[in-house]
């Protein structure tokens, strides 16, 4: 596989630790091993799963001598804040093309955003919603116009180059395995724009890990998710015809978005705050801790049988949490 993998830069700090969850496992495990993969830990500013995906997509566009990083997200978006950063420490322009509204004072991830020179377009979330393909087409005419070249990445950096960001962590995954004495397992990470369970999947099946993938999505449904994912791995085998011989069944966990992305309960915040206490582990509202919920509570359910491990995915979003501090 390593002549297969395109060019990545060294912007992680990886491998990420694989981590027993020996407190929240007597809590919530009912008789499985609970581990989780700390992602959270790719870097201090970097955190997150973002970066695995900018590794592959800055290298990209250094290689193909694009100047301007062009992408898009909520105002919280952890991946731009990654890609803001990203550029800033490769000399690259970004422009981030937000859905939300301007702030007198900002915060988290947007304040991070600000102090690293990104341009920042604001648009109404209904506009956002409804035209975003063609804002960024205008704007990277507008570049082109300039004599500029902008790389137009998608949300969330979930497309055929970003997902290799997850096919490679599949395969630090295989090393943990065998480090653990892990045969079989249960992965399970938040789904919001579908590229990290689509390089997870395409990633177990190439690096033989006994695993079962599970995306807990955190917006729209799974009937969306289930076509993004495969739309993504199609992107990737018009890239490279090494994968056409893959056809992954993505695997949705439903029933935990709660009122909608971007929106968490008490019951949340509660696990967040229970999680933090038991293990010294942060969760945020919008990922991680609606993934972690629909995890446990599909535990009580019976819904992982069939293996005694369940890996969860650490992805990130101390940023966005630190955003919404005053629902603690």
């Amino acid at each position: 596989m390593k002549s297969v993998f395109p060019r990545r830069l060294t912007l992680g700090q990886l491998p990420t630790p694989l981590h027993r969850l020996y407190r929240a496992e007597n809590r919530w495990g009912k008789g499985h091993r609970l581990w989780i993969k700390r992602d959270d830990l790719t870097g201090c500013l970097l955190t997150g799963n973002k970066v695995r995906k900018l590794e592959f997509i800055a290298a990209h566009a250094l290689d193909n001598e694009f100047d301007t990083l062009l992408t898009c997200g909520a105002v919280q978006s952890n991946h731009c804040r990654a890609t803001a950063l990203v550029g800033a420490q490769l000399g690259l322009a970004v422009h981030l093309v937000l859905a939300g509204q301007s702030e007198d004072r900002p915060k988290g991830n947007l304040l991070l955003n600000q102090l690293s020179g990104a341009k920042i377009s604001y648009y109404e979330k209904s506009e956002y919603k409804k035209n975003l393909d063609s804002i960024l087409l205008e704007w990277e005419e507008y570049y082109t116009k300039n004599e500029s070249r902008a790389l137009v990445i998608p949300t969330g950096g979930s497309d055929g180059l970003g997902i290799w960001g997850y096919i490679r962590a599949a395969q630090e995954l295989s090393e943990d395995f065998k480090r653990e004495n892990i045969e079989k397992a249960h992965v399970v990470c938040a789904t919001g724009s579908g590229g990290t369970q689509a390089g997870l999947l395409i990633g177990s099946e190439l690096f033989d890990c006994s695993s079962t993938v599970w995306g807990v999505n955190v917006s729209d449904d799974a009937d969306y998710f289930v076509r993004k994912i495969i739309s993504d791995v199609d992107d990737l085998k018009s890239r490279s015809s090494s994968f056409n011989h893959i056809h992954p069944e993505p695997r949705i966990i439903d029933g935990y978005v709660g009122g909608g992305y971007g929106k968490a309960n008490s019951i949340i915040y509660q696990l967040i705050s229970e999680l933090a206490s038991l293990e010294g582990i942060i969760l945020d509202p919008v990922y991680t801790g609606k993934a972690f919920h629909g995890m446990i509570t599909e535990i009580a359910k019976g819904r992982f049988s069939g293996s005694t491990d369940i890996i969860f995915i650490h992805t990130g979003g101390i940023f966005g949490y630190l955003a919404n501090t005053e629902e603690v």
